[in-house]
């Protein structure tokens, strides 16, 4: 599309290589990273004496859905209730113990103010806290990643904000501790630890004490952790010094220009327990003065709903999402015109992370960006991990396309790493993490002997004549392999391949064939977009939509068209199954951001594995003649 782009104060940094005689590149950013404070709840004092009145945060009625108004808070409130809460914290003890490093808080329920409000509470006065995946507490059977985490972390107090659901959690893996909660109805009966509700630990005289401890807080100081789970083994600790957060958000400040002249405006709800929502976002708004709105929608069809209702009335600056929830809400966007208006009335940049955005989608979005301003919308996106804070390296506007993950930004530098034919990258800065919480085997692992942390990921050049343009994702270092023949299979590549050439009926998939003389996929789909193609309902049996005629005839038909457009063994797919059972959580197929675990799905479904190198083609699998 030949349109301009909306006029963007968006910096894009060059770079500069050091080549190695061992082969290895250094690739630095031209320009230094800007003064940050020493602790992030820095900004929350520094606003709300310079903009008491703005607004900081607000969310739905959660007392009362029905009344869906926007109960908000302005960086004035938001700073003498954190106060009030932090001298709670500096109160409480659990065995004679004051909370801290060695009894620090974890959160298990999801977004909203007063977990928000609790968290910089904690910050404030240097006691360490982590947002705990709600899936781990209210989808998970046996309550595993919890288990695990609760061990690492011997917390001191839990908080939920709606006790009910998470009871069964906490009877069964955290009894007898400190349990602070907003709702407790059908939730509080025979709690065999203490219960405190948050609107009564609002009214906390505060003393010098809050000052106290505020001013012991350093750069060093813990702030929070957040658990990631990675391609194998339970969650990992990821420590986030305030050095880490309010770094980080220099750099992306340094990026998103505007956000120093106009305070952003979010209506986001990506999971607080994520670095993305967690780090990166919640903590934009807080860092620039900016307003947060708390979206209790999430990219469902039957969450959506709420997400729109929100865009209807806030009108965001920035806004940041996955793929799919771009897919979905650009679909609901055409069918609901006063919405998108409102959506692109002021919005600067779109961001997204994650994965890759099928290029039907991103051209759907700036085909309704031109229509609505008679502009592109910049799509930007860019390269990160839990453990780089999250941002790192950043995409140009000129530059941005489904893949590309830009140049370091200032206060990181990456080493690129020859590895397997790719290049892998490592990267020092900033906003690197020391370690992981209580591990110190996996945290020596994780850094080279220059102290690079190792991202598993590789990188390619756009163009290595000109550094500047920035790299492009090569895949994930672990998840590569050679077929028996010695060729190798990017995986990475070749999933975002197939994903867009299969648009739009695949969600995520798998691919196999490590040792083996051809490469093949589990494929999992996109059930609503079967239940299109079939007619069947949505509600239908999944295996109903998988095995349906229209179903194994779109796939055979995506088969042989991959097939004549691959150019050898290393992308050529050969057989593949289409999966009517999800990814599941307990069996660790499924990562807390939404990943799929390539590792685990391929060894928990061995015997899919088989069928796909039978000699014969067998029931359920599709393949080439």
């Amino acid at each position: 599309m030949n349109a301009e782009f909306r006029p963007v104060d968006v910096t894009a940094h060059k770079v500069t290589v050091e080549h190695r005689e061992d082969g290895s590149q250094i690739v630095r950013p031209q320009g230094e990273l800007g003064q940050y404070p020493d602790r992030i709840t820095d900004c929350l004092d520094q606003w709300a004496a310079k903009t008491p009145d703005q607004l900081f945060v607000a969310q739905r009625c959660i007392n009362n859905p029905e009344l869906n108004h926007w109960e908000a808070i302005s960086y004035a409130e938001a700073h003498q209730q954190v106060r009030a809460i932090a001298q709670w914290l500096l109160d409480l003890r659990v065995d004679g113990e004051p909370l801290g490093v060695e009894r620090p808080i974890i959160v298990l329920s999801g977004n909203s103010t007063e977990h928000l409000l609790l968290s910089l509470a904690a910050m404030y006065v240097g006691i360490p806290y982590a947002p705990i995946s709600t899936a781990y507490s209210t989808i998970s059977t046996d309550f595993g990643k919890l288990r695990h985490i609760a061990g690492l972390m011997t917390p001191g107090l839990v908080f939920a904000d709606n006790l009910g659901p998470y009871r069964n959690a906490i009877d069964a893996v955290l009894p007898g501790l400190p349990v602070l909660s907003v709702i407790t109805e059908h939730g509080d009966d025979n709690l065999k630890g203490e219960l405190s509700r948050f609107e009564q630990i609002l009214a906390t005289p505060v003393t010098e004490a809050v000052d106290i401890a505020h001013q012991q807080v350093t750069p060093d100081t813990i702030a929070k952790i957040l658990f990631t789970s990675g391609s194998t083994g339970m969650p990992k600790g990821v420590i986030c010094p305030n050095r880490m957060l309010a770094s980080n958000q220099e750099i992306l400040a340094d990026i998103f220009n505007f956000v120093r002249n106009e305070p952003p405006v979010l209506v986001d709800w990506l999971p607080w327990n994520h670095t993305f929502g967690g780090n990166h976002n919640t903590y934009l708004a807080l860092y620039n003065g900016g307003s947060l709105y708390i979206d209790q929608g999430k990219p469902t069809p039957k969450l959506l709903k709420q997400t729109l209702e929100n865009l209807r009335e806030v009108a965001p600056t920035i806004y940041f999402n996955v793929p799919k929830g771009y897919e979905l809400l650009v679909q609901e966007l055409r069918a609901n015109r006063d919405v998108a208006e409102n959506f692109f009335s002021r919005l600067n940049v779109m961001y997204f992370a994650g994965a890759g955005m099928a290029q039907h989608v991103w051209d759907a979005l700036d085909e309704l960006a031109i229509e609505i301003t008679g502009k592109k919308v910049p799509m930007m996106t860019g390269m990160g991990a839990t453990e780089t804070g999250p941002g790192a390296l950043f995409a140009s506007i000129a530059e941005c396309a489904s893949g590309v993950v830009g140049t370091p930004s200032p206060g990181c530098e990456i080493k690129l790493v020859p590895n397997g034919g790719k290049l892998e990258a490592r990267i020092k800065g900033h906003s690197i993490t020391p370690g992981y919480w209580r591990d110190a085997e996996k945290t020596e692992q994780a850094y080279d002997e220059e102290g690079y942390y190792c991202l598993g990921d590789a990188l390619k050049y756009i163009d290595a004549s000109e550094p500047n343009r920035g790299f492009r994702f090569d895949g994930r270092v672990s998840e590569d392999f050679k077929l028996d023949t010695g060729t190798w299979v990017s995986v990475g590549a070749l999933r975002q391949q197939t994903i867009h050439q299969c648009a739009p009926y695949v969600q995520d998939l798998v691919v196999a064939g490590h040792d083996r003389s051809y490469i093949s996929v589990m494929v999992f789909p996109d059930m609503a977009q079967l239940s299109k193609l079939t007619g069947l309902p949505l509600s239908s049996d999944p295996q109903a939509l998988v095995d349906h005629p229209h179903t194994r005839e779109v796939f055979q038909g995506l088969l042989i068209e991959m097939a004549s457009a691959a150019t050898g063994s290393s992308n050529k797919i050969v057989r593949l199954t289409i999966e009517a059972n999800a990814p599941q959580l307990d069996a660790h197929e499924i990562t807390d951001k939404g990943s799929l675990n390539q590792r685990s799905i391929l060894e928990n479904r061995a015997d899919t594995v088989k069928k796909l190198y039978a000699d014969e083609l067998q029931e359920g699998v599709l393949g080439l003649k």
